[in-house]
């Protein structure tokens, strides 16, 4: 809004105005303007040099306080929270709303992160297709976690690759990969068109080196071609143990699991496991598992126990104190 103008009054000639009020003083005019009016008839008019002196009226804003900037602006030295101690260096806690009642009180908590929890990188049949008809993966070579990095068809596993069935009708090509995990159906799917899925362990630092080339991204010491009996993942002398327990010609050897849950998911031949051969005919992966008894088996362990027991009391019998 521009600012006011004062009003200028216009120079009157007072010996004119008598003269007319004289003259015309026996006449009455429809007209007649009153005399206390006269200073206000003129117009109003504005310099050009006004535009170059627009500004804000005072009060329309507040400027920015500066604080811990210099003596200036008043809040340099302490910043206007005053000497030492708690009023000065504390802070409201993290989460506070201004007094106003906390989101975790009137929505509760919930949830919780699970440190022991494995995160897997999923993989899909219908990207698996899509990068072979891009020629970015070789059918004919075994399809590792080192391949799958290699083209770009993940990004950054942590744990381990896992096999899904997303697009399974879109496989046409048969493949050959080697994962950490697979579901029912992706191996189904594989398999159908005469593929084969094998599911081993990895840890992360082992798929960091395989990505470096610093390990063989299969082979291990447990790793048994004879018993796996799939020509598809035959390197030429994997046969030998010490060629395994040496790396396989590679600066470090790849793990097998130690865990009882990992040992008895990759002992499951639903799973495509590489250590199912390792299970005898008859019993499950279970590292607990018992074979089933028999009636005779079980009618001798009773009567060897019953005669273990009546030796212990007569044992304890015969004891003079």
């Amino acid at each position: 809004m521009p600012p006011r103008l004062p009003l200028q009054r216009p120079q009157i000639n007072l010996s004119s105005i008598d003269l007319l009020s004289t003259s015309k003083s026996n006449s009455t005019l429809s007209s007649t303007i009153p005399f206390f009016l006269v200073p206000f008839l003129h117009t109003q008019s504005r310099n050009a040099s006004i535009l170059a002196s627009l500004s804000d009226r005072p009060g329309a804003y507040n400027k920015r306080i500066r604080r811990g900037r210099g003596p200036a602006s008043g809040k340099g030295g302490k910043s206007g929270r005053g000497s030492d101690g708690q009023k000065q260096h504390g802070k409201v806690p993290a989460g506070f709303n201004g007094g106003q009642t906390p989101e975790h009180i009137v929505h509760g908590r919930y949830g919780f992160i699970n440190l022991h929890a494995t995160e897997m990188s999923p993989l899909n049949l219908d990207t698996i297709q899509s990068w072979i008809d891009q020629n970015r993966l070789d059918p004919k070579a075994p399809i590792t976690v080192r391949e799958l990095l290699k083209s770009r068809a993940l990004h950054g596993v942590k744990d381990g690759v896992k096999l899904l069935a997303r697009g399974s009708e879109m496989l046409k090509t048969p493949i050959h990969i080697v994962v950490s995990r697979a579901s029912q159906s992706a191996i189904a799917a594989v398999e159908a068109i005469g593929g084969t899925v094998t599911t081993r362990f990895y840890t992360p630092q082992a798929i960091r080196r395989i990505k470096r080339r610093q390990m063989h991204p299969y082979l291990s010491l447990r790793w048994d071609p004879v018993g796996i009996n799939n020509p598809a993942l035959m390197v030429e002398g994997c046969e030998s143990l010490e060629y395994r327990a040496a790396g396989s010609g590679y600066e470090y050897r790849l793990p097998d699991p130690t865990s009882r849950s990992d040992i008895e998911y990759y002992r499951d031949v639903k799973n495509r496991g590489y250590l199912s051969h390792t299970v005898k005919e008859g019993e499950g992966p279970s590292l607990y598992f018992k074979p089933p008894v028999s009636e005779e088996q079980l009618k001798e362990l009773r009567k060897k126990n019953a005669s273990g027991r009546r030796a212990a009391k007569e044992k304890e019998e015969n004891k003079l104190w």
